[in-house]
């Protein structure tokens, strides 16, 4: 089994690129499962009780696709521009556990691919963001317990880019900024692969299809 981890700022591409992934491993007859970190999170799993685990088969034999997330669906549960000290300290407390369960549950799965858009990468960086901290190399306590992916992909796009998209984030530029700046800081510590997103949809995936099946199994 391997984990393919796909993260970068909001509107960089990081869905469509997965859409690709699950077209491909389906094509080559594959066993994958769909993973979202902040949908898996036990805070959403305490303000949505009801709602089915995240991690969902995607291709098994004669079972539909899992409907896409809508637009702005996980976002309204929690604010991801701002959050006071109890808040952030909450969502660290809540990291640690996730990343506990995460663990526990791929020791179960049965699958070829993991494959994960907004990686606990991701929660690290958006709680670096709440806390209003200046990049640095220190690390939350909790990180160095994230299971290293096989393939880590940072899709790179400049913020500027991304408020021109027909799809751009409601945050805005000045939130794009900060979080890139953060990104870019920790993806050495990560030894996440930067593909330069600002290329088309089709040449982003076949560098991607390039990197992780190039490798010897």
């Amino acid at each position: 089994m391997k984990l393919i981890t796909l993260s970068g700022l909001d509107g960089s591409g990081k869905s469509t690129q997965i859409e690709l992934l699950k077209e491909f491993l389906e094509s080559q007859r594959k066993s994958f499962w769909y993973f979202h970190a902040v949908e898996f999170s036990i805070g959403n799993k305490i303000l949505k009780h009801g709602k089915k685990s995240p991690l969902v088969p995607l291709c098994e034999r004669g079972k539909p696709d899992s409907p896409p997330l809508k637009k702005g669906e996980l976002e309204g549960d929690f604010s991801v521009t701002k959050a006071n000290w109890l808040q952030i300290q909450l969502r660290k407390i809540a990291l640690m556990i996730d990343i506990c369960r995460f663990k526990k549950l791929i020791k179960k799965t049965k699958v070829d691919y993991i494959i994960s858009d907004r990686y606990f990468y991701d929660s690290v960086v958006n709680i670096d963001f709440l806390s209003f901290r200046r990049p640095t190399s220190k690390r939350l306590c909790v990180e160095k317990h994230i299971p290293k992916p096989d393939f880590a992909f940072y899709i790179d796009v400049k913020p500027e880019i991304i408020m021109q998209r027909e799809r751009k984030p409601d945050q805005g530029m000045e939130y794009l900024t900060a979080k890139e700046v953060l990104f870019k800081k920790k993806i050495k510590e990560w030894d996440a692969i930067v593909i330069d997103g600002e290329k088309s949809k089709e040449e982003i995936f076949e560098e991607i299809k390039t990197k992780v099946w190039s490798e010897p199994s």
